[in-house]
C-alpha cells in the first residue's frame, strides 16, 4: 500500500515501480529505490525516438524535497539506451534533468528559496554546497530568460553598479515603460552598449527598435549609444543634471568657507530644497540669504533651473529658459557655474530631449535599489556571473518552467 501512495505521489509508471523503501529515523533519512521491468522499453534522451531497448543501467540518486523534515532520496537503476541516431546516452527520468543530482521540486524548492534567502543560507539550510545550489539558479534563469521577449521594447535606461564596494561593475539595462530588467552585463564602457545590442536578435528584438535612451552623461554611454543604436535619441537624466548642479553649489560653498565662517555647518541647508528644511534650517537659511554671498546667489540659481524642470512642459519654451538661465550662469562670473553652464551647452540636445521623452532614472534608480538589497543579502558577489543571474531572477520578469 505505502510502495502504491508514493508511486502515485511521485508520478511513476511503468516500466517503473518502487521497489523499496527505506526509512531510518536515526539519521534522519528516507530512500526511495525504484527499478524497471525486465523487458521494459524507453525514449533516447537525446532525439525523440522511442521504445528503445535497455543497453545496460547506472546506478543514479537525486535529492528530492524533504519528507516531513526528513531528508529524501530517489534512487534508480538508471537504463541506458542505444539509439540509431544518438548512440549510447543514459535515459533521462522525468523527475530529473540531465547532469542534476536534484529532483525539478527540490530545484523549484531551491529557486523559491533564492528570492528571498541568500545563497549561503540555503546551503545551509539544505545541507548541500552553495555551487550545486549556484548551478540550479544559473541553469534555470538563463533557461528563462533566453526565452524572453523583447520585441516590444523601443525606450531604454541603463546604469551601472559594482558586485562589491569599490570592486567589479556591471552595466544594467532595462525597458523603461515595464520597469524590468532587459540585459546585465560586466563592465560600464562603450562595449556594453555594443553587447546589448547583439543580445537583442536572440529575443526577437533589433537595435534598430530602440527610438529612446535615457542615461547619465558618462562618454562611454554616449559614444556607445551614438554607434550601436543608429535610431535612439539621447535622455539626460534631469536627476543627474540636478546633482550636478548641487555639486557646484558645495563646491563654491567650501571656496567661500575659508573667508566666511558663518557658511560653516550650512552644507545641508543649501543641498535642500526650502520645502525639505526644518524649521531651524529655514531660519538659517534666511539669515545667510540676506547676507552677500556668491553661495546663496548659487542657491537661487539652481532653485531656478530646478523651476524649469518641475514647471515647463513644452520644448520650446524650456529651450528659452534654459538659454536665458545659460546667459545668467555666464554673467555670475562664478567660475563653478560658468564651467556647469559650459556642460550643459556640450550636453544640450540630450537635456532638452527632456522635455519631449519625459524619461527619467526613476525606474532604474528603483532597479538600482534592489540589485542593492540583492548585494547586501549576500554581502557582495566575487562571481558576477552569479550577480546577473540573481538580478535576472529578481527583476527580469522571466517565465520559469518548473513544476509547482
Amino acid at each position: 500500500m505505502e510502495k502504491e501512495l508514493f508511486e502515485t505521489a511521485l508520478g511513476i509508471e511503468k516500466p517503473l515501480y518502487i521497489e523499496k523503501i527505506k526509512f531510518d529515523k536515526e539519521v534522519g533519512k528516507l530512500d526511495i529505490h525504484i527499478n524497471f521491468e525486465r523487458g521494459g522499453k524507453f525514449s533516447c534522451s537525446g532525439c525523440e525516438c522511442t521504445n528503445l531497448p535497455v543497453h545496460d543501467t547506472v546506478p543514479k540518486t537525486w535529492r528530492h524535497l524533504n519528507f516531513f523534515q526528513y531528508d529524501c532520496y530517489i534512487h534508480l537503476r538508471t537504463p541506458r539506451t542505444k539509439c540509431n541516431e544518438c548512440g549510447d546516452l543514459l535515459w533521462t527520468p522525468p523527475w530529473s534533468r540531465k547532469q542534476s543530482g536534484f529532483t525539478m521540486l527540490f530545484e523549484a524548492f531551491i529557486m523559491t528559496l533564492a528570492r528571498e534567502m541568500a545563497v549561503s543560507k540555503i546551503a545551509e539550510l539544505i545541507g548541500e554546497h552553495d555551487t550545486k545550489i549556484w548551478r540550479v539558479i544559473k541553469h534555470h534563469t538563463d533557461i528563462a530568460y533566453a526565452k524572453k521577449d523583447l520585441s516590444g521594447v523601443t525606450k531604454v535606461g541603463c546604469d551601472e553598479t559594482s558586485s562589491r564596494k569599490g570592486h567589479n561593475y556591471i552595466t544594467v539595462f532595462a525597458d523603461m515603460e515595464s520597469k524590468e530588467v532587459i540585459y546585465a552585463t560586466t563592465g560600464k564602457n562603450a562595449n556594453t552598449i555594443k553587447r546589448f545590442t547583439e543580445e537583442l536578435p536572440k529575443h526577437n528584438a533589433s537595435s534598430e527598435q530602440v527610438t529612446e535612451v535615457t542615461i547619465d552623461m558618462s562618454p562611454a554611454f554616449i559614444s556607445g549609444t551614438n554607434e550601436h543604436l543608429p535610431n535612439a535619441s539621447i535622455t539626460f537624466d534631469k536627476f543627474h543634471v540636478i546633482q550636478a548642479l548641487n555639486k557646484v553649489q558645495d563646491e563654491v560653498r567650501r571656496m567661500e568657507q575659508k573667508d566666511n565662517p558663518i557658511l560653516k555647518k550650512s552644507r545641508y541647508v543649501w543641498l535642500k530644497n526650502p520645502d525639505n528644511l526644518t524649521e531651524k534650517q529655514k531660519e538659517q537659511l534666511e539669515d545667510l540669504t540676506t547676507s552677500n554671498l556668491k553661495t546663496a546667489k548659487v542657491y537661487q540659481m539652481k532653485l531656478v533651473f530646478q523651476d524649469i524642470y518641475r514647471n515647463i512642459k513644452d520644448p520650446e519654451t524650456a529651450e528659452i529658459a534654459i538659454k536665458k538661465w545659460l546667459s545668467w550662469a555666464v554673467r555670475s562670473r562664478i567660475e563653478p557655474v560658468k564651467n556647469f553652464a559650459k556642460m550643459v551647452k556640450n550636453h544640450f540636445d540630450g537635456i532638452m530631449r527632456y522635455f519631449t521623452s519625459r524619461l527619467t532614472s526613476g525606474a532604474m534608480e528603483g532597479i538600482n535599489s534592489r540589485i542593492q538589497n540583492i548585494k547586501r543579502r549576500a554581502r557582495g558577489f566575487r562571481n558576477m556571473d552569479n550577480f546577473i543571474s540573481m538580478i535576472y531572477l529578481e527583476m527580469a520578469n522571466l517565465s520559469f518552467d518548473l513544476p509547482t
